[in-house]
């Protein structure tokens, strides 16, 4: 079961940041600075850890898939959700590489189905 999914318009988005800085990833930000927001960064320049799950990965019409993190902490209140990462108009997280571009990428969330939840266990 995917927990994680991009919409077209975000699709297209993460292909022109990859065009310009090669493989990306996301690490879904639990707050502070940039709020609570899907961060965009050149892939391994967030580095993971044990302290981190892998979300699972977006297919965005690439060769390589770009994974999705979120810290293991956070990951608690989000458990029984899917994620879409969407892209809006406006002024994005100044960490996150979507930032000069006028629009910035963001959680859409809905609860999994006991069916989905329960495939996500497994």
């Amino acid at each position: 079961m995917d927990r994680v999914a991009v919409t077209g318009e975000a699709a297209e988005l993460i292909r022109r940041l990859t065009e310009a800085h090669g493989p990306v990833m996301f690490h879904q930000s639990g707050g502070c600075c940039d709020g609570s927001a899907p961060m965009c960064y050149p892939d391994g320049e967030f580095r993971t850890g044990g302290s981190d799950i892998h979300l699972g990965d977006l297919d965005v019409g690439l060769e390589r898939a770009v994974p999705m993190w979120m810290s293991r902490s956070q990951f608690e209140y989000w458990k029984h959700t899917h994620l879409t990462i969407d892209v809006v108009k406006g002024r994005g997280a100044g960490f996150s590489l979507e930032a000069p571009e006028g629009v910035r990428f963001l959680i859409r969330s809905r609860i999994l189905t006991d069916e989905e939840y329960a495939a996500a266990q497994r």
